[in-house]
């Protein structure tokens, strides 16, 4: 039975970091690409960034580039989302997703499994 579950959420001030892993089981993650989406409060689920199977490609979107690394150990079985300089604006629900193929998702249809969802408070 497929699953991803995630950890490291937390409460973070602004201009710290957070580190969130999402642990897969019942599968082999290294067949598929791995990324997050993030919904923030009253706000719409969007794509943050997502790494394909062979870590040779990767996305993020504008509000994050620069300051967040995705990253990911087969061995494992886990993937990372490194989160640097974090603002308000980052405060969200963060989802683990996994795609139904080696390359990052262009659309949701393309996912296959969603995470329980990590919470990030970004706070003074």
């Amino acid at each position: 039975q497929l699953q991803l579950v995630e950890s490291g959420g937390g409460l973070v001030q602004p201009g710290g970091s957070l580190r969130i892993s999402c642990a897969a089981s019942g599968f082999t993650l290294g067949y598929y690409a791995i990324g997050w989406f993030r919904q923030a409060p009253g706000g719409e689920r969007g794509g943050v960034s997502c790494i394909s199977s062979s870590s040779d490609y990767t996305f993020y979107a504008d509000s994050v580039k620069g300051r967040f690394t995705i990253s990911r150990d087969n061995a494992k079985n886990t993937a990372y989302l490194q989160m640097n300089r974090l603002k308000p604006e980052d405060t969200a629900v963060y989802y683990c997703v996994v795609t139904r193929g080696s390359n990052c998702w262009v659309s949701r249809d393309e996912i296959q499994s969603w995470g329980q969802g990590s919470q990030v408070i970004v706070s003074s």
